[in-house]
């Protein structure tokens, strides 16, 4: 069985919530015995991911035996810190996602990525620093076909450990048709279900498939441009602002799905026109 021996000192295996990341995690155990104090597993909730994403969460360090931490992004007090949660009090309703965006007064895009920073990476380094945590490796889960995603930190204190390079989409797709349970979630609801580095044609089928959710990216886009003194309000896209594209499907139809040319099915926000 392929394997990953954990570096020296202390290690942060960071899991998503995807399928390879848990596909990482399970690799570690295999060769490690487990788990040893050194090392512990983060999972960063900013609310947005879809509930099948928490139950296969939780699924993982059940079935797994291996203790899997939840953070949050928290504010108390003006003092911005970190809530550590769990399956049953996560937050579901974008509510640290929202909390970010009315302290920012603006939308993350494509260009200004700072959910990343402030919902996934600082809840899991504030919690690792609670413990006393000076400098450790980083376990992240990009696979030999993401490339583009392999780049070392930025703070001094950690050390990113990228064990998956040599690792494919298939290989990780063949090793859930072998496993009992899988992540429940279809294509392009992983991650945050709306993320604006996803295509075009995937927050358009959120827009049609789950009404509610995509209205929370348009009231949140809303809600920044009344914060916000640009002149073109706030938006998470440059091309449309949610509540355009959810009009553009009411008006359109289902036939804007079927026509290959209607929407860009790009993600990653390549597409430009």
């Amino acid at each position: 069985m392929r394997g990953y021996t954990l570096p020296a000192g202390k290690v942060q295996i960071s899991f998503s919530g995807g399928r390879t990341s848990a596909y990482m995690l399970h690799q570690i155990l295999a060769v490690n015995n487990g788990l040893p104090d050194r090392a512990k597993v983060v999972f960063s909730n900013t609310g947005r991911e879809m509930p099948e994403t928490l139950d296969f969460v939780q699924q993982c360090g059940d079935r797994w035996n291996v203790p899997i931490v939840w953070v949050e992004d928290a504010e108390r007090g003006g003092e911005v810190l970190f809530d550590v949660v769990s399956h049953n009090s996560a937050s579901r309703e974008g509510e640290p996602f929202a909390r970010l965006i009315q302290r920012k007064k603006a939308c993350p895009d494509q260009s200004k990525r700072f959910c990343t920073e402030h919902l996934k990476m600082l809840p899991a380094r504030r919690y690792l620093m609670s413990l006393g945590w000076k400098d450790w490796s980083n376990a992240v889960g990009i696979r030999a076909d993401e490339p583009h995603r392999l780049k070392p930190s930025t703070d001094k204190r950690v050390t990113r450990w990228f064990p998956l390079e040599d690792v494919t989409v298939s290989m990780v797709g063949n090793f859930w048709k072998s496993m009992p349970f899988d992540l429940r979630v279809k294509k392009g609801l992983g991650n945050c279900d709306g993320c604006f580095m996803k295509s075009e044609a995937t927050l358009a089928a959120l827009a049609r498939d789950h009404p509610k959710r995509h209205q929370w990216w348009a009231a949140q886009e809303a809600a920044a441009t009344a914060l916000t003194k640009s002149a073109g309000g706030a938006r998470f896209r440059d091309a449309f602002t949610r509540k355009e594209l959810g009009d553009m499907v009411d008006r359109q139809g289902d036939w804007i799905f079927d026509a290959e040319d209607a929407l860009c099915q790009t993600d990653h926000g390549e597409c430009t026109g």
